[in-house]
């Protein structure tokens, strides 16, 4: 503890009460005022053999000059003039006495000093090694260097230190400005400007100058060590500057100093200087952080940053800045061993070296063989626990299998052993007795039973046997939901696949529901905008459509078509397949301009990305032709069906179903242009085919033998068309139920037969019957319910009764009538014997026009 002289006390005192009432006083020493430029060197512009070239820094001690030395050697030199007033002669002597000491300082982060001396006019100057270089922070900032680079930089500014600390020499001036980085070979390399200046110009300790009666202060304050702040030389030693490193360390680290200077009096920051403990640098980063831009220089985040300076680092700079000089590092290698600890994951000497720290540091050490041993430890007890899995997965599916073979074999066993059937047992009675026999095959394994119930239903329904059909779909539905919960994936399968079933059986409000819960449960599961919910929405649009709720479809697809066109582009195969969905559900509504411009703007761009012969392209063909001919534009639908029709035939084959339905696609416009015999010819084949594929009461074999009795019907085969109209009704009555569009659509056909054949009343009440469905299920505007307007029309003008047919046809024009079938009212020669008077074939005429108008209006909507 050093004495106290209470005389001197009082008079510190007294000075410090004066000076903070008078705080616009000498704020700044005179020690630490810029030194003006003495007038002996206004006009100086050499000093012996160095040419003073330019001014480059400015300090307490005096000026910095970038100079050129021209002899004995000649080399760019920096030229220290120290300030005017000083004792020059005791100056010079200590200059001499320190350039020896300096003279053998060899190492690569010192800038060594020259040479020393008085100019002509008497003032004192030093000659340095020239470093073009920036200060260390400046540096590390400007190229964003990390924390354990900047480490490594510090390092080797420790190790200069402790180089000159060896010479017996002390910098007592250490900070960044005094730490320049320059570039070697692309390297930072730190050079250590100013050694020795402060102790050369401070006096012996036997000694007493001007200098230490005036009570100056050698050094920085930011980087001020406390026994510095006290202005009694008597305890410095190489300690003060691991204190200063400690400071440099500190702002290299967290982007800011320790204290916070501005503004503040001396005194108090010589208080807090000798008093007051720094806080960490972690601390003191996480009040700046956020606004400071110290972790984007150091390459990081803010939070990252922060926790990199927890712990270690923390414990390293406040062992280097403790206020009593034993607490600190001994000296500079000391602080520069225990960051090397840090870099090399060791536990530092700055901490307390607890059984956890050491560990977790030797874990971080040894990370790669921990990390290893650790893996292998985790994959052994893996192992161990999956062939305990194994062992019983194995049991329980030997068990199953077991099942399921006995399963099989009492499938095959259909026939009773006493006949003799040889090889007749046909796969659809094989098939019969496992749907019958599967609730008692398989008791023991549930959720097996509904996987092979929703098995056997896909293939009843790939058979058009929906009915049998929708039975498994509906059991195995109920057991997943039972078994694994509404949400799960086979779950929300087997009801999709029930839907499927009920919707090719006409049950559309049972359909709707399920559509719509399928869909709720994939927006809860997966989002409103994930694929699944998406193949969801097309599914129920898809279903609307069956049953003739266009514009509900229409809203959905458009959904779907925009959604898509966010997440997938404009050109993905997806887009381009939910664009042509829309498209056909315009057409169906009779916005046959937009459908039409979407689906072509579709099949350009497959066309053009997938080439002509890609299914996805003659897909796209077939929609478009489908529009076209809604629209009563026959010779373009032709032309591209026939396209279709010869590509698929070329690449599918002749018996291919795809060729097929191009075949019957083609039928529709060659019949309204009165190619029958080549409609006809196409029909025949395409069913052919069809029923020996897929059997005569497939969707696909009554869709088209219902084409060819239209067909035959225009040709005046009506007892043909009749046989097959009333068959297709039969079986889709039978299948999908009396009001479905497809049942009131064949229905229709047939009423129109059999008013062809002179069978009105049965042909009246028919039609009767299947409008007033039809406006009770899809609406008196619909496209299908003015058909069925329109064979009423023609009905009553067979039988004379103009005013009604007048009034159908009429009602049939101005509620969706298609194109087609309207310019047809005048065109059909079957047509022109059932005018009952001019009345009707002006009306006709009205209705060519209309189609007309259609026509021009959608070719707008195209442009």
């Amino acid at each position: 503890m050093r004495e106290r002289d209470p005389a001197l006390v009082l008079e510190i005192e007294s000075l410090l009460l004066v000076y903070d009432r008078h705080d616009d006083f000498i704020q700044t020493p005179i020690a630490f005022l810029p030194a003006e430029s003495p007038p002996a060197f206004s006009n100086q512009t050499s000093i012996g053999p160095y040419q003073l070239l330019e001014a480059i820094g400015e300090g307490g001690m005096g000026q910095v000059w970038r100079a050129e030395q021209t002899s004995p050697v000649r080399r760019t030199v920096a030229l220290k003039l120290i300030r005017a007033g000083m004792d020059t002669k005791e100056v010079i002597r200590r200059f001499e006495s320190e350039r020896q000491t300096l003279a053998i300082m060899e190492h690569p982060a010192i800038a060594k000093v020259l040479d020393a001396g008085t100019t002509s006019l008497g003032g004192p100057f030093f000659v340095m090694e020239y470093v073009a270089g920036i200060p260390i922070t400046t540096y590390c900032d400007r190229h964003l260097i990390s924390v354990v680079d900047r480490l490594e930089l510090f390092i080797k500014v420790c190790d200069g230190i402790q180089h000159a600390h060896q010479k017996a020499v002390l910098h007592r001036d250490v900070k960044p400005s005094n730490i320049l980085v320059v570039e070697v070979d692309g390297r930072a390399v730190p050079k250590i400007i100013d050694f020795g200046i402060a102790r050369a110009v401070s006096p012996d300790r036997a000694d007493e100058t001007c200098l230490t009666r005036a009570g100056a202060l050698i050094g920085t304050l930011d980087y001020m060590s406390p026994e510095q702040a006290y202005t009694d030389e008597r305890d410095i030693d190489t300690r003060t500057d691991v204190y200063s490193l400690g400071v440099v360390l500190y702002e290299l680290l967290a982007g800011v100093m320790p204290y916070d200077f501005r503004g503040v009096p001396l005194a108090e920051i010589l208080r807090k200087i000798r008093e007051e403990p720094p806080p960490r640098p972690s601390s003191r980063f996480r009040i700046l952080g956020m606004e400071s831009t110290a972790a984007q220089q150091r390459g990081t985040s803010p939070k990252k940053l922060h926790a990199r300076l927890l712990g270690d680092l923390d414990a390293i700079v406040i062992k280097a800045l403790e206020k009593k000089p034993a607490d600190r590092y001994g000296s500079a290698s000391e602080l520069a061993a225990d960051i090397a600890r840090f870099l090399r994951y060791e536990p530092v000497q700055a901490r307390p070296a607890g059984t956890f720290y050491v560990a977790r540091k030797y874990v971080w050490r040894h990370r790669t063989g921990v990390g290893i041993a650790a893996t292998l430890l985790i994959l052994m007890t893996a192992f161990a626990i999956w062939q305990s899995v194994e062992v019983k997965r194995i049991t329980r599916e030997r068990g199953r299998a077991d099942r399921i073979a006995q399963f099989m074999t009492e499938m095959f066993r259909v026939s009773d052993p006493s006949e003799n059937r040889g090889n007749q047992v046909t796969a659809r009675e094989i098939l019969d007795r496992a749907s019958g026999e599967i609730e008692k095959g398989l008791p023991q394994d549930p959720e097996m039973q509904a996987k092979l119930m929703q098995t056997m239903g896909q293939v009843y329904f790939q058979l058009g046997l929906y009915q049998q059909a929708e039975s498994l779909f509906r059991r195995s539905f109920e057991s997943h939901k039972r078994l694994l919960g509404d949400d799960d994936p086979g779950t929300v399968q087997s009801m999709n696949d029930l839907a499927n079933a009920l919707s090719a059986l006409g049950a559309r409000e049972e359909v709707k529901r399920l559509d719509l819960q399928i869909l709720a449960i994939r927006k809860r599961i997966f989002g409103p905008t994930h694929p699944e919910t998406l193949k969801a929405m097309n599914n129920l649009a898809v279903d609307l459509v069956k049953t003739g709720q266009y514009r509900e479809a229409a809203q959905l697809h458009s959904a779907v078509y925009k959604e898509k066109l966010i997440r997938l582009g404009p050109e993905h195969i997806s887009t381009l397949m939910s664009m042509e969905n829309l498209g056909d559900t315009l057409s169906y509504e009779g916005r046959y301009g937009e459908a039409e411009k979407l689906t072509r703007g579709a099949l350009e761009i497959k066309r053009r990305k997938l080439g002509s012969d890609h299914p996805e392209t003659l897909r796209g063909i077939l929609h478009l032709a489908e529009i076209l001919y809604d629209e009563g534009r026959y010779q373009e639908a032709e032309a591209l069906d026939r396209e279709l029709l010869k590509t698929r035939l070329r690449v599918l084959g002749p018996a291919h179903p795809d060729t097929l339905k191009a075949m019957i696609a083609l039928a529709n416009p060659l019949e309204n242009e009165g190619s029958l015999v080549e409609a006809e010819g196409l029909l025949r084949r395409a069913i052919q085919f069809q029923k020996a594929k897929l059997g005569p009461e497939h969707p696909d074999v009554l869709l088209a033998t219902n084409n060819l009795a239209g067909v035959l019907a225009a040709e005046g085969h009506y007892e043909e068309a009749e046989k097959l109209d009333r068959h297709v009704l039969e079986v889709r009555s039978r299948k999908l139920g009396a009001e479905d569009p497809g049942t009131l659509h064949s229905a229709n056909r047939l009423a129109f037969v059999l008013m062809l054949r002179g069978s009105m009343e049965e042909a009246a009440q028919l039609a009767t019957q299947v409008r007033s469905a039809q406006i009770r299920t899809a609406g008196l505007d619909n496209p299908e319910t003015a058909m069925t307007t329109y064979t009423l029309a023609c009905i009553a003008a067979r039988e004379g009764r103009s005013s009604d047919a007048l009034s159908r046809l009429r009602e049939a024009v101005d509620h969706g009538l298609k194109p087609s079938a309207a310019r047809g009212i005048g065109n059909d020669q079957n047509l022109r014997s059932l005018h009952a008077n001019h009345g009707f074939e002006l009306l006709a005429a009205h209705a060519r026009e209309r189609a007309d108008t259609l026509a021009a209006e959608s070719e707008n909507q195209v442009r």
